[in-house]
């Protein structure tokens, strides 16, 4: 019996050689679009790669002095691979085949990777050969943990690079289509390619939603409210209230300004900002300027002084309210933690309980981030940085994207280029893919105190507007929020934070990633795990941790209402002695970094 994929649809071999000649000419207008950028679009992410060659030739090195790593490797992969021969063997004689112990992996998952004996074969030879290549790099000893840890990720990123899923000839579901259509997927691949290299200015910027589907302030971050309050660095805005009361202490929210605020404020229906208006807080959240060359030497105490600080002053003027229960998340909770450092040394009580999402204090251990951050790639980052007095949004959206390669670069290169896809609408990915620069200046603070030297973990390690910061001083009431799948933060990484503050903690572990673990709104399908003991390790925590299927944000509502101070009659914006500017989202947030 002929195996499915050997099923074609009747196609016309002269309309498929036409498609072939116009893709031939497509290609050679690609070309044309990529030469001249060559040298840029081959540069991924932050980091340098010149360097990478020197941690290769020791690992080199290592490996050639033990040569029982390769050979139990290839004793391995041998054994390995006969198991795959004689499943393949059974299935191609029509006998009944047992399935292989082979991972589950979403780039395999049409069924033609499973269901047809040879791209089975493929498939399972691909991992097999991937995992004892990565085997027999983790277990080479005598590298420092840095170059191991580069040399592991590298790798990986080739390993995935040359997945047969990302290529023609060995990917089912793209020769059926390729057959089907007389071409016509590869075709539609090339306009999206050009398309893609038309929007990144020769760079290949790739698209991961349609990104025209969403409109600012109509259908995504559309929130009623009002810009109360800006300055160069940011907007405040102020929502307007659904209920009728709302609580007397305000709500402040500090988003990071890696990315845009309103990954809080998707859609009505996952929107954090709008849930928390309609359980009657006055949501008062930053809006991040998009910063360009004029605000090059803007620094993290910049960020300090025109961020929270400001925003602090703004809140009291606007409502009569000295104090606030605040909300910091990723970098803006690394922000919002030395704001209180800072509050405590100036004998200020401005902050009543503190909300962390996703935010790292303690930088000992960063995950795949480190990866990036060594003196010799701050150094390259800091030339480029001074070239035009920012860092560009392309290079730490694609160092992101990098942490989670084939989920976010090689999946779209298979639906966009090679099937040929139409980008369906998808809120987050519209947010991720509207990315920000960094302030050369701030970046490059950021990046050595804390990544490099991890100085905000340490007491009066640095120091921000005259005022050494000390984390271990802060005895305001915490919740700190963490994302098990984390590939910024790691999760066990921010448990750290626990003991680092002298005030009460509250640690919670929420299911998924970075991104889908904090915006995770009633009758989600990602719940979360409580252990209100706090033991110094947080392998110990899990272990005691109960899980809860619901949403955290049920949690953390009934955690701060304890700091209300009751209830007051719902304030509007502009009702204070701070005027309206302009409407909810505020025009910083509408400055991109790259066309549509």
């Amino acid at each position: 019996m002929a195996e499915k994929w050997m099923e074609q649809p009747i196609w016309d071999p002269i309309a498929l050689a036409a498609q072939l000649r116009d893709i031939t000419k497509q290609t050679q207008v690609l070309m044309r679009h990529f030469t001249p950028h060559e040298a840029d679009a081959i540069k991924f992410g932050v980091g340098e790669w010149s360097m990478l060659g020197f941690d290769f030739f020791e690992f080199m090195t290592r490996m050639m002095t033990d040569p029982a790593v390769v050979a139990r490797a290839q004793i391995g992969l041998f054994h390995n691979m006969v198991g795959i021969w004689q499943k393949t063997a059974v299935r191609l004689l029509m006998l009944r085949a047992r399935e292989a112990d082979i991972p589950k992996d979403k780039r395999f998952k049409h069924p033609e990777w499973s269901e047809n004996a040879v791209f089975s074969f493929v498939k399972d030879s691909y991992l097999v050969a991937a995992a004892s290549v990565l085997s027999a790099i983790r277990e080479v000893k005598g590298m420092d943990e840095a170059s191991a840890r580069k040399v592991d990720f590298y790798t990986r990123q080739l390993v995935d690079a040359l997945s047969p899923s990302n290529f023609v000839a060995t990917n089912p579901e793209v020769l059926t289509a390729t057959l089907a259509s007389g071409g016509q997927n590869l075709l539609r691949g090339l306009e999206n390619l050009l398309a893609d290299l038309e929007r990144g200015k020769g760079r290949l910027a790739i698209t991961m939603t349609d990104m025209k589907a969403f409109r600012l302030g109509e259908n995504i971050a559309m929130t009623p409210g009002k810009v109360i309050y800006q300055n160069e660095l940011m907007q405040l805005i102020q929502y307007t209230p659904s209920t009728r009361e709302v609580r007397r202490r305000p709500l402040l929210i500090v988003p990071p300004w890696i990315n845009k605020f309103y990954v809080l404020d998707l859609q009505p229906k996952n929107s954090f900002i709008k849930w928390a208006v309609d359980q009657g807080h006055t949501v008062l959240v930053i809006s991040w300027v998009n910063p360009d060359k004029q605000h090059a030497e803007k620094t993290f105490e910049n960020y300090l002084l025109e961020g929270p600080l400001a925003a602090l002053d703004a809140i009291e003027s606007a409502t009569g309210e000295h104090s606030v229960n605040a909300i910091g998340y990723c970098l803006g909770g690394t922000l919002l933690a030395s704001t209180l450092a800072y509050l405590v040394a100036k004998g200020e009580d401005r902050i009543t309980s503190v909300t962390y999402f996703a935010t790292l204090v303690d930088f000992t251990e960063v995950g795949d981030m480190a990866v990036f951050i060594d003196e010799e790639q701050l150094a390259y980052l800091e030339r480029r940085m001074r070239q035009h007095g920012y860092l560009e949004a392309h290079q730490m959206a694609t160092t992101f994207n990098m942490l989670r390669a084939n989920d976010l670069i090689w999946s779209f290169v298979v639906s966009n280029y090679l099937l040929g896809k139409k980008q369906v609408p998808g809120d987050l990915l519209f947010w991720n893919s509207d990315s920000t620069r960094m302030p050369a200046a701030m970046h490059s603070f950021y990046l050595r105190k804390m990544y490099h030297e991890n100085l905000l973990a340490k007491p009066g390690g640095i120091t921000l507007a005259d005022t050494p910061i000390d984390l271990s001083k802060v005895r305001t009431p915490s919740f700190i929020l963490a994302t098990r799948e984390d590939h910024i933060a790691p999760w066990k990484s921010t448990y750290a934070a626990t003991s680092l503050y002298s005030g009460p903690v509250k640690f919670i572990l929420s299911d998924a990633g970075h991104m889908a673990g904090v915006i995770s709104p009633p009758g989600t399908k990602y719940g979360h795990w409580v252990n209100d003991d706090l033991p110094p390790s947080p392998d110990e925590w899990f272990v005691n941790a109960a899980p809860c299927q619901r949403s955290w944000w049920l949690l953390w509502d009934e955690w701060v209402t304890q700091f209300d101070e009751g209830r007051v009659p719902a304030r509007d914006p502009g009702s204070g002695g701070l005027p309206i500017i302009e409407n909810a989202p505020g025009s910083y947030v509408c400055v991109r970094s790259m066309a549509l």
